[in-house]
């Protein structure tokens, strides 16, 4: 590169994290023999290094991939975008900063995947003693070590979804594919946050929740510092680009951090649990570093965001400078960092993390100790944080605040009213997923059933009323350069076929009604009561469906069709009629839903299980009524004011055209008169006559 950050830096950072993990290893008593098997030493030093290539890869791939997808321009020039636009798909010059960033992320999932394999190797040689071998015994050992053990499924689900993510980066290069790549590549961490420590933790959803927060906002940040790091000298010509891509990595950046920083108080809370632990034991001195770096690493970014880039964007720093400043000092007190954090992966927690001999059925069905019978306020007290929808919550709240204080400080109006029913859809769903619909939805069925019901019929009313879309193309400029800012993608989504497929009213009241019966009569529900994953596709699925039940009812967002407002109020009244049929099914039915799970709990208060259910019925029957209300009379209002809005159309237009629609009204019945006035045998006529003879049509009545 002839120019911004040199080659050398990158190997002064690979040293860097390498200082970090040997450091926190040795503090943190990793490398102690502390199983059944004394690990040999080989394995015990390799296995936290693939480790840390493997973090470090994953976050290359991530980092690299959001750049060439909502960061970077694609083409080289306007001409170039112009092409494409139009359909032309040869002979188009990619941007440089964009062809070395895909060149990045294809360099780097090709290490991932290759660390990932060594990581799942490693792994098993230490949870089993064994050496590497080519006997029958090694290779039969790893087989079960991968299908039936949870850290071998874990790391071998890692290794599947890398390579897929290899493949993708060779192959794909447009924006929509490169979109998928970059989900692809984060679903492939998720495994990678239920094992380890948060396994075992007393609070698994919270740890696992949390620590997937953790690891993604890990891999945004640093993988955008080493992808910066890589197209530095593809940025300092022209100034005015690398003034934008900087300024959108701070926004990213920013977010990243309170991410981390967040996530990482909460995973080590559930870990560490009293202040003894944290400052007297190596690992929690270890978290202390960690938090320490977070710290600095955010009040450096903070500088850079407040002076650094303003002086980039006035012309008094040159990019060169700026970008060595931005970079070299994040890259290696990150670098540092992920050594420290491997190394306190590999470390024992001071909380203990197994089962007592004690421990009841409930707490090993579900995770989690019986909670206390359910009382009218316990319907308020009883909480269990799930920090992933938590943090969902407050960043599209905080988000949506910060949008109608930018639309009304540019002097556009934004109507109260939908403000409030955002906000109260985010309390909501917080309340859904962290309250006690949520606590006592694990061990009854009627709690789960308003868990549910609120889910697919309350908490999507108000998020469509906020119309979440609409303020956000109102608010987001537009992009020039050709990159793909968050506008940008929510126009390639809304006009895409599959949003039309989704948010067509048939589908989504077909997706409504009938996703509820192959949940609760298939394998799904027991999979959502009893892996955490599940639980967590449960609420995205009904939270989504129900969003998209209601936007075609009574939404003011765009979409690709809407039906007529009578066909509405019949969509909705068939598909609330299917609710009830199913919760009258339910009340009736004497076989116990998942009874291997509802009846082995244990529970000493409230009713049997089976008697439970049929209250759960009840409750799918009745808890729809008020919701159903509701949307009828939101489609008859919404109807309402169509019509007003449409008269008051017509009556504009009539002012413009000084009634030209009515004159040739009346002018046609006046013509229809006078040819019956001529027709012979017909002297007298058909039209009205005043007192001279000619024909008077009148207003019709009726709409015009």
């Amino acid at each position: 590169m002839s120019e911004g950050i040199r080659n050398p830096w990158l190997l002064l950072a690979a040293i860097a994290a390498a200082l970090g993990l040997t450091g926190s290893l040795i503090f943190g008593g990793a490398l102690a023999t502390n199983g059944i098997w004394d690990t040999d030493p080989l394995v015990s030093w390799a296995l936290p290094v693939a480790l840390m290539v493997h973090n470090l890869a994953v976050a290359a791939v991530v980092g690299s991939l959001v750049f060439a997808v909502v960061i970077l321009p694609k083409d080289r020039t306007a001409q170039g975008r112009a092409a494409r636009a139009a359909g032309a798909s040869k002979d188009l010059q990619e941007h440089p900063a964009f062809g070395r960033t895909m060149m990045l992320a294809s360099v780097a999932a090709v290490i991932w995947t290759l660390a990932a394999i060594a990581v799942l190797i490693l792994t098993y040689l230490k949870q089993s003693g064994l050496a590497i071998s080519a006997g029958s015994d090694f290779t039969q050992g790893l087989v079960y070590f991968m299908t039936d053990i949870d850290s071998g499924r874990a790391w071998l689900a890692i290794c599947i979804f890398a390579a897929v993510v290899t493949t993708l980066c060779f192959g794909v290069r447009a924006l929509t594919g490169l979109a998928l790549t970059l989900l692809l590549a984060v679903v492939g961490m998720v495994p990678q946050a239920l094992i380890g420590h948060s396994a075992s933790a007393s609070d698994h959803q919270g740890a696992v929740n949390s620590l997937l927060l953790h690891i993604v906002g890990v891999a945004l940040w640093f993988g955008g510092v080493i992808t910066l790091t890589v197209i530095s000298g593809k940025l300092s010509k022209p100034e005015s680009l690398t003034a934008k891509v900087l300024k959108r990595f701070s926004s990213l950046a920013l977010f990243a951090f309170c991410l981390v920083f967040a996530s990482g108080v909460v995973n080590a809370s559930i870990r560490v649990t009293s202040w003894d632990a944290l400052f007297n034991s190596p690992y929690g001195q270890l978290i202390l570093i960690k938090a320490i770096a977070t710290l600095l690493l955010g009040a450096i970014g903070f500088m850079h965001r407040q002076w650094i880039i303003p002086q980039l964007e006035k012309g008094v720093k040159s990019a060169k400078r700026v970008l060595w400043q931005l970079i070299l000092v994040e890259l290696v007190v990150m670098a540092v960092t992920s050594g420290v954090a491997v190394g306190l992966s590999q470390s024992a927690p001071p909380q203990p993390t197994s089962f007592a001999p004690d421990t009841s059925a409930a707490e090993i069905l579900s995770g989690y100790p019986l909670p206390p019978e359910l009382t009218p306020i316990r319907w308020l007290t009883e909480w269990r944080m799930d920090w992933l929808w938590l943090t969902f919550a407050i960043g599209a709240a905080v988000a949506y605040i910060l949008a109608v204080r930018k639309l009304r400080r540019r002097g556009d109006s934004w109507p109260w009213f939908r403000l409030i029913a955002w906000l109260v859809g985010m309390v909501a769903l917080v309340y859904v997923t962290s309250g006690p619909p949520s606590v006592y939805g694990m061990v009854l069925f009627s709690a789960h059933m308003v868990d549910h019901m609120a889910l697919t019929m309350v908490v999507p009313i108000f998020l469509v009323l906020g119309a979440p879309v609409s303020l956000a193309l109102k608010t987001l400029r537009p992009r020039a350069d050709g990159s793909r800012g968050i506008r940008e993608w929510i126009l390639v989504v809304v006009h895409s076929k599959f949003s039309a497929l989704v948010t067509h009213p048939l589908f989504a009241a077909a997706n409504f009604a009938g996703s509820i019966v192959l949940f609760y009569y298939s394998g799904l529900f027991g999979y959502a009561l009893r892996d955490h994953v599940g639980h967590e596709l449960m609420i995205l699925h009904f939270t989504i469906t129900g969003y998209l039940f209601v936007l075609s009812l009574i939404g003011s967002d765009p979409v690709p069709y809407r039906f007529p407002y009578p066909l509405r109020l019949l969509l909705l009244l068939a598909t609330m009629a299917f609710h009830a049929f199913f919760g009258v099914a339910i009340m009736s039915s004497n076989a116990l839903l998942q009874a291997s799970y509802f009846g082995n709990l244990g529970r000493s208060w409230g009713a049997s299980a089976i008697a439970d259910q049929q209250i759960g019925g009840a409750v799918a029957w009745g808890i729809g009524e008020v919701p159903t209300v509701l949307v009828a009379i939101g489609v008859a209002l919404v109807w309402s004011r169509s019509d007003e809005r449409e008269t008051k159309r017509k009556d504009r237009a009539a002012d413009r055209n000084n009634d030209a629609d009515l004159s040739a009204y009346n002018n046609m019945f006046a013509q229809l008169a006078e040819r019956e006035s001529v027709r012979p045998g017909n002297a007298s006529g058909n039209a009205t006559t005043n007192a001279s003879g000619n024909a008077t049509p009148t207003k019709p009545s009726g709409d015009e």
